[in-house]
């Protein structure tokens, strides 16, 4: 604002004058003159309109504008012991040999590796970044500008630990409602009503339950969060024992109920065989290595196998999960025994 008062000061030394520019040019919504602009002269009124623009011009001249760099930096010549004004560098360049009395300047290019961003006069351009782990190399260094680097594929930055982490997995019963980018991690959501998510996953969004209606088949088991639909067909059951549907889901349920190493171990050495023997090498199982084990046992079980399952994990103290599976095989096999009969019979078989 004092910059105002020194552009009208330079054409008018008439304090009140200015008062009424001023006036009229903060509040331009104003356009009646009031009584007291009779004080100025006639020649300050005429040109009140150009005034008031050029205060205006004045004091937002440097709205929005940009700071120009500093072209040049102050020295002594170490021979006259003259102050001299000497150019800076470009960017990209530094200073090779400073100026004196008699020469300018001298501005070499940054070797390759190195870079200065900015006019400057310094001796030795910057070494150019390395990315970190797990980063990549999102623009090269140049002479002018340092590389940048961003997360890989799968990971983004953590700011709090400044390094870049692995995208979270969705779990099961839960479905991907943004993928992770390399500065954002994954967003999960709870599948609603009518869609699942059977895997843990970083990509997948949760599915529809299959239209048992739609397909012209009977519903077995509703879908969950977790698993989909179980949709049979009476006039062409695969099996009349509601073991064998289960199966279809039992892969999702182990992954959907978590259960400790030791217990989960225990399980698997105690899953039935043919030949009534244990299974064996289940001591140092991972949790994925006893999943494998687990899908692979369920993929060759037959009905009665299945069955034996529930009580199975009550056995190694898995009691809520085992009543958790037991139940489904009810509901399927009450289904069934509902909706795919002839007549009054039946034609639901445990097989033995």
């Amino acid at each position: 604002m004092s910059l105002c008062f020194l552009v009208f000061s330079c054409f008018y030394d008439i304090s009140p004058c200015f008062i009424v520019v001023l006036y009229f040019t903060v509040v331009p919504r104003i356009t009646v003159f009031p009584p007291f602009l009779s004080w100025c002269p006639p020649s300050f009124q005429m040109l009140f309109p150009l005034l008031s623009l050029m205060l205006l011009s004045v004091c937002t001249a440097g709205v929005g504008s940009v700071a120009a760099p500093v072209l040049t930096f102050k020295q002594t010549d170490p021979v006259t012991g003259m102050q001299l004004e000497c150019d800076r560098c470009p960017p990209g360049t530094f200073l090779r040999t400073r100026c004196t009395s008699t020469h300018k300047s001298e501005c070499v290019p940054c070797p390759k590796g190195s870079f200065t961003e900015l006019w400057n006069h310094i001796e030795k351009c910057l070494r150019c970044d390395v990315c970190g782990h797990n980063q990549v190399v999102k623009a090269a260094c140049s002479a002018d500008s340092n590389c940048q680097c961003e997360c890989k594929q799968g990971y983004y930055y953590k700011t709090k630990y400044e390094m870049c982490i692995r995208h979270s997995e969705c779990p099961s019963g839960q479905g991907v409602l943004s993928i992770g980018t390399a500065n954002a991690d994954t967003v999960c959501h709870i599948c609603p009503d009518g869609t699942y998510s059977e895997d843990v996953s970083a990509v997948l969004s949760c599915a529809e339950h299959m239209s048992c209606d739609a397909a012209g088949l009977v519903l077995a088991l509703k879908g969950s969060s977790w698993h989909d639909s179980v949709c049979v067909s009476c006039g062409d059951l695969r099996t009349t024992d509601g073991a064998n549907y289960l199966k279809d889901i039992i892969p999702a349920f182990f992954l959907h109920h978590k259960m400790s190493i030791k217990r989960l171990r225990r399980l698997v050495h105690n899953l039935p065989s043919e030949d009534g023997k244990k299974q064996e090498g289940t001591s140092t199982l991972s949790f994925s290595d006893a999943n494998v084990r687990i899908n692979m046992w369920v993929a060759s079980a037959t009905a009665k196998q299945i069955r034996q399952l529930p009580a199975i994990l009550m056995k190694v103290g898995a009691n809520n999960i085992g009543e958790r599976l037991q139940n489904k095989l009810h509901r399927i096999d009450s289904n069934l025994k509902e909706l795919c009969t002839f007549g009054n019979e039946v034609v639901i078989i445990v097989s033995e």
